[in-house]
């Protein structure tokens, strides 16, 4: 349970955990790459931590030297070993879609699952294809959801075009086409996050950008290992940056925050609904450009957030609908249905969480309509065991008067270990 006040005059200068995304193909792309791989600034949170176990029982050595601090003895691809038990990928919807892509091209049987919130998560849009690229996958509903059962080997390159502009079924496919015969291309209707496509590149991978929505890589091509340094994740950043932003007398810098444009989304809609903030690259790093962000409380107006900008903040709506009720006017949110089939459904648990504080807000059949600007009252929320939902609340709970109260809090150690502690500090 975390509880908070209203509060004013946030301040101060902070780093956020490293990036999900990034911490779990550290881990990933090290494991199949041939050498020692070092990665700092890892993302110590559960789901992190689920890909590290997956791939131990695939016969890895994972060495945790300190908190954020790994070394991976890569195996290289032909070095991965048959597990002996299921691989049980907890609440991590990155490490199974992603994880699928490598197991469809060994040569061994594997049964992955997860927790009942994955099981409920479709896996057919990464199944599908990687059954025509020659991978054996079975499952409930014919492979659309956990359990599933995996035999891979003899793949073949193939053309995927996208239904959804997705970073996961990107990767998986990407993953896969590297141990089968010929090119595998994936087209997308909108360009999702490209972190695997940078990350590949800085382990050696060839990676043809055929077009803005279009990527390729040839099969055969084998991973060197290299050091890894993990930014920021500004998906983390977005909770503390709408904070500032809506508490009275907050300025905040957030330090070593990665600034790669297909994540940026959230700093564009918030400098269009007024915000002030201040960018300052500050470099790259594995491919990954980094930077300060200092932010300052700004009176906000309302926008509308849909289309090609969705994929560009899609894990960060819940927190922008927060800024939307202190937002003059109304904010619609649309095109995200995606939100639907997260850690829960977004669109619903956002929307019956903020009502319960006051807020004015409706649901659509994709995304929300909330009118601004809203007075805010303290009371019981729920993060319905979803880390960002939970966070959006306690976002939330620093503009309502009195004491909001958030239930299953624990659910937020999953991207933002010590966020409570963090607040508290500021």
């Amino acid at each position: 349970m975390l509880q908070i006040e209203e509060r004013r005059d946030l301040r101060g200068e902070v780093r956020v955990p490293g990036d999900k995304s990034i911490s779990h193909r550290a881990v990933m792309f090290g494991a199949i790459a041939e050498g020692r791989s070092r990665v700092e600034g890892f993302l110590p949170g559960k789901d992190c931590l689920s890909t590290i176990e997956c791939f131990r029982r695939m016969g890895v050595n994972i060495h945790r030297k300190g908190p954020t601090s790994l070394i991976v003895e890569g195996r290289g691809w032909e070095g991965l070993q048959e597990p002996k038990t299921v691989l049980d990928v907890g609440n991590s919807g990155t490490t199974i879609r992603l994880m699928l892509g490598v197991l469809a091209g060994r040569p061994f049987h594997a049964t992955v699952l997860g927790d009942e919130s994955i099981g409920r998560r479709p896996m057919n849009r990464v199944v599908e294809p990687l059954r025509l690229m020659g991978a054996q996958v079975d499952g409930r509903s014919q492979g659309s959801f956990t359990p599933l059962s995996v035999r891979g080997g003899n793949l073949t390159g193939m053309i995927h075009r996208s239904r959804v502009a997705s970073a996961q079924v990107k990767s998986s496919l990407l993953l896969a086409g590297l141990q089968g015969k010929g090119v595998t291309r994936v087209e997308e209707p909108a360009l999702s996050r490209d972190h695997t496509e940078r990350m590949l590149g800085a382990f050696g991978v060839k990676v043809d950008r055929d077009s803005p929505r279009s990527v390729s890589v040839a099969g055969g091509q084998v991973l060197q290992a290299r050091d890894v340094r993990v930014p920021g994740d500004i998906s983390s950043a977005a909770f503390l940056l709408v904070a500032a932003l809506l508490v009275p007398g907050s300025r905040l810098t957030i330090r070593g925050v990665g600034l790669n444009p297909t994540r940026t989304g959230i700093l564009d809609v918030l400098r269009r609904m007024g915000g002030e903030l201040e960018i300052h690259p500050t470099g790259e790093w594995n491919g990954e450009p980094v930077g300060d962000i200092t932010v300052s409380h700004s009176s906000l107006t309302a926008v509308e957030i849909g289309g090609e900008l969705i994929p560009r903040l899609i894990d960060e709506i819940p927190v922008l609908a927060v800024a939307a009720t202190q937002a003059a006017g109304h904010t619609v949110i649309r095109d995200a249905a995606e939100l639907k089939v997260k850690e829960t459904n977004r669109i619903a648990a956002t929307a019956q969480e903020l009502r319960k504080l006051g807020a004015r807000v409706e649901e659509t059949e994709d995304g929300l309509v909330i009118e601004g600007k809203t007075p805010l009252t303290g009371g019981p929320c729920d993060s319905h065991g979803d880390h960002r939902i939970g966070m959006a609340m306690a976002v939330a709970g620093l503009l309502a008067t009195g004491r909001t109260t958030v239930t299953q809090a624990e659910a937020i150690g999953i991207s933002f270990p010590g966020f409570s502690t963090l607040l508290e500090e500021l």
